[in-house]
């Protein structure tokens, strides 16, 4: 009778260099040559589990291939994403309201925990451990990061809760099968042969020449490329003005978006909801915002909502992480040399999602300093959200015009 540990010191020596097939033939021949209880007796011995060895026993090692790795095609544990086809959006679902991350970057991150994200699957009934959250987090993009100091002054108290009001009334447009937009104005960008920071491939020693300083060229100036994001279908429009950044540029971009792209894809739509950040020429205090929204909501039809970003939220705008972010990435290292160059550029950008994006240049002069005085505001068919009315409100169509 051989020893237990003679048993095992042998398969030690021997099963590190045999392949799948060749360690079942030997496991085999080892519990055959033992005799009754075999199987139990190499399955300690060699920590190999008994049903595997069992296996080896009725010859199944046999129809395997005789190379590498010989399992079945099919064979081996399923991965949690095709055993359960729900996991991913699920795991979406409950992250996209509290993502985080440099928008520049294609890097993201959760502040929620793994375990935190598999109790709440499994609330849901999908069967899944924090091990299989981290995996699938890793390669939707996100990883653990450390404290950061990058918030734009103090916070306000109700941020967390307009984030969650926001989230709540993109969900609810987009069931109902209704447009959502994210918009901002991208920064400025020099126009003309400066330096753009990244890299690309060009012969050895023969770089793209560019100006030693980043002086404006007076003929050329500044594109200003203002974005709107459709939610629901991956797409984005963008809109790439000369003068200035001023919520008319910003409603023109809008409304020019739903002529060109938004009417075509939402026949059928009675009402569009803009997530817009707190300030700039889309800012929840700018009266000129409103009255020209007045105006996208009369020559549309559509009842226009607006939920703002709290205070010192830009960067988790969608539209700066979803668009903004691989347009960047599209021309890093290229000289944005003309108008048209940019133009061309944006609208070659796509992602391995499937964005696609479409750019035009607007020529149009938008002049700063243009007052709006209480009747003009009065004037507005706006309605205050029930929660935070001056972030959440819905503008309608005026009465005189139906």
């Amino acid at each position: 009778m051989v020893d237990d540990n003679v048993l095992r010191q042998r398969l030690s020596e021997v099963l590190p260099y045999l392949n799948e097939k060749q360690r079942r033939i030997l496991l085999a021949a080892e519990a055959r040559s033992l005799g009754r209880g075999g199987a139990s007796r190499v399955s300690r011995a060699s920590g190999i589990s008994r049903p595997t060895v069992q296996r080896a026993l009725r010859g199944e090692a046999e129809e395997l291939h005789a190379e590498g790795r010989i399992r079945r095609a099919g064979a081996g544990r399923k991965k949690a994403r095709d055993l359960d086809p729900g996991l991913v959006p699920a795991l979406e679902e409950l992250i996209e309201p509290v993502t985080r991350g440099d928008p520049m970057s294609p890097l993201r991150w959760t502040s929620k925990s793994t375990r935190q994200l598999a109790a709440a699957l499994q609330a849901q009934g999908h069967h899944v451990s924090d091990h299989v959250v981290r995996d699938l987090l890793h390669e939707a993009g996100y990883s653990l990061q450390a404290n950061t100091k990058t918030l734009e002054g103090k916070q306000h108290p109700d941020r967390d809760a307009q984030f969650g009001y926001l989230n709540g009334q993109v969900q609810s447009f987009l069931k109902a099968g209704q447009p959502v937009i994210s918009v901002d104005c991208k920064k400025k960008e020099l126009v003309g042969h400066f330096k753009n920071d990244g890299q690309e491939w060009h012969p050895a020693g023969e770089p793209e020449q560019v100006n030693v300083h980043d002086f404006v060229d007076k003929e050329l100036g500044k594109a200003i490329p203002y974005g709107i994001y459709d939610v629901g279908r991956n797409a984005g429009w963008v809109s790439v003005g000369r003068d200035h950044d001023t919520a008319t540029f910003a409603a023109s971009s809008i409304n020019r978006w739903w002529e060109m792209a938004g009417s075509v894809v939402y026949p059928q739509a009675r009402q569009l909801l803009i997530c817009a950040d707190g300030g700039g020429s889309n800012g929840y205090r700018l009266r000129l915002w409103k009255i020209e929204l007045q105006g996208l909501a009369n020559a549309t039809g559509l009842n226009v909502t607006v939920c703002h970003l709290p205070p010192g939220t830009s960067k988790w705008n969608k539209i700066e992480h979803r668009l903004f972010s691989h347009i960047t990435m599209n021309w890093r290292g290229r000289p944005l040399v003309s108008h048209e160059v940019i133009v061309a550029l944006i609208a070659a950008t796509t992602n391995r999602k499937g964005l696609r994006v479409q750019a035009e240049s607007d020529e149009r002069a938008y002049p700063t300093g243009m007052r709006v005085s209480d009747k003009q505001l009065a004037a507005v068919e706006l309605e205050p959200h029930a929660f935070h009315g001056e972030w959440n409100y819905t503008i309608r169509a005026n009465r005189d015009d139906h």
